[in-house]
Order: structure tokens, then sequence, then C-alpha cells
């Protein structure tokens, strides 16, 4: 979903979360979270490294942002669009 549009209030569906459009979901969805709230407390590089092993090659690091933003939307803060935290990623993780 669109930042703009997500709510902490109104979270039933994967796809009611910043950024987690169908493909997201999908691959949430892959690794076992079936709704946000199972979701509290991930590590967004843990939910990164365990979709490239199950999908048997590594991913683009722009899904690890993805990861960040929906992380840290749980976590209380605002929605953002996930390029948002493309730089701090970036500084944390070169080998990304």
């Amino acid at each position: 979903m669109h930042p703009s549009r997500c709510n902490h209030e109104s979270l039933a569906a994967l796809t009611d979360l910043p950024n987690v459009g169908p493909a997201i979901a999908k691959a949430l969805l892959s690794l076992g979270y079936r709704v946000p709230a199972d979701l509290n407390g991930a590590d967004p590089l843990d939910l990164y490294n365990r979709l490239g092993d199950l999908r048997g090659c590594r991913q683009d690091p722009c899904v690890l942002d993805v990861f960040i933003a929906i992380t840290r939307f749980l976590n209380g803060e605002p929605a953002r669009p996930w390029w948002a935290y493309s730089e701090d990623r970036r500084r944390r993780h070169p080998d990304l």
C-alpha cells in the first residue's frame, strides 16, 4: 500500500502495510507471515536473508528497504516510502 494511505489502526492484511503490494505480500507469506501482527519484532535483515535462502538467490537490496519500512512502521514510526531507507541501508550494509 502507498505509505500515504497506511494507518496503524487498520492493519488486517499484509497489503495494508506501507510499500507492500502483491509481490511482497507473497514473499512474506512464503516466510510464514499471514497478517501484519505476525511481523511484530521481526528483524528486516533476517527477513531479507531468509527470503534469499528460500528463493536460492540474493534478493535486490531494495527488498531490504521495504522490510525496514515495514518493521519501523510496525514499531510506531510514520509510514515512509521504501526508498527513504536506501541511503541508511547502503551505509549499514555496503556488501549488499
